[in-house]
């Protein structure tokens, strides 16, 4: 049955998804601090290091996710053990959606009023205490970035499918492109576009939430 493809397809899409948004949040929210306290003007000056380490994640962000996938396939498959399936496809979207996120993240930092930074400082608060704040403070703007990092993801996993890493993408090639089904084609967008529409509502209301009562 074409509905039983589609519904499996759609649960490896949301395996990938889901797996490689918490780890590119764990990865990526200490990354978007670090790059947001260590510029020159910041609680924790370290320009030399900021602009460094900047570089590196430019560079990370200026990979194709197609280039990117096919360089870390001799990766994956030390980590995982084999170079297809969804959880094969985590790996890149991990290291692919960390700098993106922590870009994000850093934005939303760089937002927050430095007049109610030094206000904290001059009570007396460490530079966690800081930062925690900070977090606090931004929380609306992270869980946006936290919305649009998700809704990337499932576009590169659609282009992961191109390799085998399984879910809606690769449904949609193996499938409906290449043995000339459009019907399959079609349903695979369409779960796409409607996936997408609830994240993004989902995250609006959760935004719209914290903004109301924070």
């Amino acid at each position: 049955m074409i509905f039983d493809s589609i519904l499996q397809a759609l649960l490896e899409t949301l395996y990938m998804v889901s797996v490689s948004c918490i780890l590119s949040v764990i990865f990526g929210l200490p990354l978007g601090v670090f790059l947001c306290i260590t510029k020159k003007n910041s609680i924790l000056p370290m320009p030399k290091i900021n602009k460094i380490l900047g570089g590196i994640v430019n560079i990370v962000r200026s990979f194709p996710f197609i280039i990117l996938i096919i360089l870390l396939l001799p990766l994956s498959r030390l980590i995982v053990g084999t170079s297809v399936g969804s959880t094969t496809a985590i790996i890149p979207l991990t290291i692919s959606a960390t700098p993106f996120i922590a870009r994000l993240f850093e934005g939303a930092f760089d937002e927050i009023d430095k007049g109610l930074i030094e206000a904290t400082k001059s009570m007396g608060a460490t530079k966690f205490i800081i930062v925690k704040m900070m977090i606090l403070e931004s929380l609306p703007s992270i869980i946006n970035a936290i919305v649009i990092t998700i809704i990337s993801l499932i576009g590169y996993s659609a282009m992961a499918g191109a390799v085998g890493a399984g879910g809606l993408g690769d449904l949609a090639i193996r499938i409906g492109y290449q043995t000339y089904r459009p019907d399959v084609l079609m349903y695979s967008v369409v779960t796409i576009i409607i996936l997408v529409q609830i994240i993004q509502t989902s995250g609006d209301l959760v935004v719209k939430f914290l903004r109301k009562y924070r």
